[in-house]
């Protein structure tokens, strides 16, 4: 199967624009790269077809509320059954943008995909920008997911990293507040 033929989907939402940052990112690099096709789709309007056609996976989303976005899981759960026993050892990667910890969603979409039998290629790539109050929170988290144009601060390609978040490759194994809750 020549480079053309093959193609890479990469499923996303966002909310406030972070995980819309590291999915374009991440397209780009592969796009660059010129090893497969390339299709970027939005999880809404991702259909268990395009699942299907794809020949493997790339899913960028944020955590909310320590789980998986809705958006997200929506797209699990109406694709499920249909690609059971039909999308197996297929290769997957999975990018998480989150305000602290990210953990949540990656153990929800590993769960998901081990129903799948999809093939982990690296790591689950949790890119943490910190907002922990309401303002920050809400506020577009673009420039902070991606970093100055799309790249990373520490040199690596775009889709690797963050600017100005922190990168952490594997989950950590406990929630640690940045500062303690207050009352």
């Amino acid at each position: 199967m020549s480079a053309s033929d093959r193609c890479l989907l990469i499923v996303w939402w966002s909310v406030t624009g972070g995980s819309l940052a590291l999915a374009e990112a991440a397209c780009q690099a592969a796009q660059h790269s010129g090893e497969c096709r390339v299709r970027m789709l939005a999880a809404p309007r991702t259909q268990s077809s395009d699942l299907l056609e794809a020949d493997g996976y790339l899913f960028v989303m944020p955590e909310m509320l320590g789980s998986m976005a809705g958006q997200m899981k929506d797209l699990f759960d109406r694709s499920y059954y249909d690609l059971l026993g039909k999308i197996e050892g297929r290769p997957y990667a999975l990018i998480v943008c989150a305000g602290s910890d990210g953990t949540g969603a990656v153990r929800q979409l590993e769960r998901i995909v081990t129903g799948w039998r999809l093939r982990r290629v690296a790591d689950a790539r949790i890119v943490c920008t910190h907002a922990q109050t309401p303002e920050a929170i809400a506020a577009p988290q673009s420039d902070r997911a991606a970093g100055p144009a799309g790249g990373s601060r520490d040199g690596q390609s775009p889709g690797h990293g963050a600017g100005h978040g922190s990168v952490v490759s594997r989950p950590r194994r406990r929630f640690r507040p940045a500062r303690p809750f207050a009352e």
